[in-house]
């Protein structure tokens, strides 16, 4: 049943003073709030009640500036304990400036695309922090398409938090607040839809690493649902435990369970669904890299990709694109996002891409990274070709060694001074003078997490691990 909640008398008197007033003079960093992802932090700092009010209020703004028609914002949330007072905070903010709110309450961030683009709303935010553990939460913003704001957007809803631009905030009304987790029921429909007719998982045994978050309901229901048997892990929604030692980034226990239970595959979903990573029955990681390129090679045979183009970021696998070369194939490397991905698969009519960790679009189906999507389309593939998951992956590649570690950089302005140190680029010209052809090094600073990432992939494992600690060191030293 949908349920509509009108404001409390204080939280009347609380919005009524704040749309008078305007900004409330909150103290924010001098950093920019949006990164590669939305706004992420720890929980409590950055991310309390007011600021959030004060973001949902602003971004009710932009929201309404973008749009002729009037129309909700769609909420979700995965399963952080944060996420409760974060999305009511927010809510509070929207109907503040008069909208209407939706709230799916638990599920994944690709539902939250789906459903904006696919109803009368406006806006979409998806209340998670994706992979990142349990303390820290997130905020993520999509236009009415589905699509992520864009930097002009996001920006001029920096500017209004920071008072640095005015705008007319007269409301004609207070706004809404609906429960409609019913909602996601589409979206699991569009899932099921999104495969080859008539399909069927009978006969496959897959292990599904849930990651006590977003994933919980519908992951385990659309893969039932086919008729597959399926053993679920980590699948009730925990906030002290989404994340920790489990889902797409924490493999061991679904390798373990595969093989405990003689699976054929198995998935494992982050926080908020829009990545996965998968095992085959032996317990070798299946990456993005690989689904790509698995998933290419059949839209490819299908000539439902064009230009037989596949997007991907500079963490994309050199053996993968040597072998997507082979096949007549072509890859074309973005900054790391699924962002930046998106955009140059407007740009170039490309039809799929993703990320080595997971993030997997295709736009034959829809405008996001999903997850679910990929890992039911991966099934679906091992099932029609009628091998293993094991012996498909015998026929694509071998990843050259690859190794990618964190050096934590608490403050955001001195991670951003990698690319500017002279003692930080003079190693890294060494290090790529020295491994020529066979290697290949990428530095950058998280958008997501207070890290510089170092990456160095070789043909030869004692190369890459010799100049990754060179260069962790010299990094350590300068920025740490």
């Amino acid at each position: 049943m949908v349920a509509s909640v009108r404001l409390s008398q204080d939280e009347r008197s609380l919005a009524s003073e704040f749309r008078a007033l305007g900004p409330t003079g909150l103290a924010l960093p001098k950093s920019p709030l949006f990164g590669t992802d939305g706004i992420r932090g720890k929980a409590g700092e950055l991310l309390t009640a007011p600021f959030v009010l004060n973001l949902g209020f602003w971004a009710a703004q932009v929201f309404k500036a973008r749009c002729a028609q009037t129309g909700p914002v769609i909420i979700g949330q995965d399963s952080r304990n944060s996420s409760d007072m974060l999305a009511m905070a927010i809510t509070a903010g929207l109907t503040a400036a008069g909208l209407e709110v939706w709230q799916l309450g638990l599920c994944p961030t690709p539902c939250v695309a789906y459903l904006t683009r696919t109803t009368p709303a406006i806006g979409g935010i998806m209340i998670s922090a994706s992979h990142n553990p349990p303390e820290d939460n997130g905020i993520k913003f999509f236009n009415q398409e589905g699509l992520k704001l864009n930097k002009s957007d996001t920006q001029e809803i920096e500017a209004l938090l920071r008072g640095e631009k005015r705008v007319n905030t007269t409301a004609a009304q207070w706004g809404k607040h609906q429960h409609n987790p019913q909602l996601t029921q589409a979206y699991q429909q569009f899932l099921l839809e999104s495969l080859p007719q008539p399909l069927d998982f009978r006969g496959l045994k897959i292990v599904l690493d849930l990651a006590w978050g977003a994933s919980v309901q519908v992951g385990p229901a659309v893969f039932k649902a086919l008729g597959g048997e399926v053993i679920c892990l980590h699948d009730q929604a925990d906030g002290d435990q989404i994340n920790v030692n489990c889902g797409s980034t924490h493999l061991e226990r679904l390798r373990q369970a595969v093989c405990d239970y003689e699976a054929d595959l198995g998935f494992a979903f982050d926080g908020d669904a829009d990545r996965v990573m998968a095992v085959d029955a032996q317990g070798k990681t299946v990456d993005g890299d690989y689904i790509l390129y698995l998933w290419g090679k059949t839209l490819k045979a299908r000539q439902a990709l064009p230009n037989d183009l596949i997007v991907g970021t500079v963490m994309a696998n050199l053996a993968f694109e040597r072998a997507w070369e082979k096949l007549g194939g072509k890859l074309l490397r973005t900054a790391v996002g699924d962002q930046h991905v998106q955009a140059q698969m407007w740009d170039t009519g490309a039809m799929l891409g993703g990320e080595q960790s997971g993030h997997i679009l295709c736009h034959h189906h829809s405008v996001s990274g999903d997850g679910v999507q990929a890992a039911l389309h991966l099934t679906a593939l091992v099932k029609q070709s009628g091998l293993s998951l094991t012996e498909l992956l015998a026929e694509s590649f071998q990843p050259y060694p690859q190794i990618l570690r964190n050096v934590r950089v608490e403050h955001r302005e001195r991670r951003l001074q990698w690319h500017t140190n002279a003692t930080i680029q003079g190693a890294i010209a060494r290090a790529e003078q020295a491994m020529g052809q066979e290697g290949r090094i990428l530095v950058r600073a998280s958008g997501t997490e207070p890290v510089i990432r170092v990456m160095v992939e070789a043909a030869c494992p004692q190369m890459a691990a010799h100049w990754t600690e060179q260069l962790l060191t010299v990094v350590q030293a300068n920025l740490a």
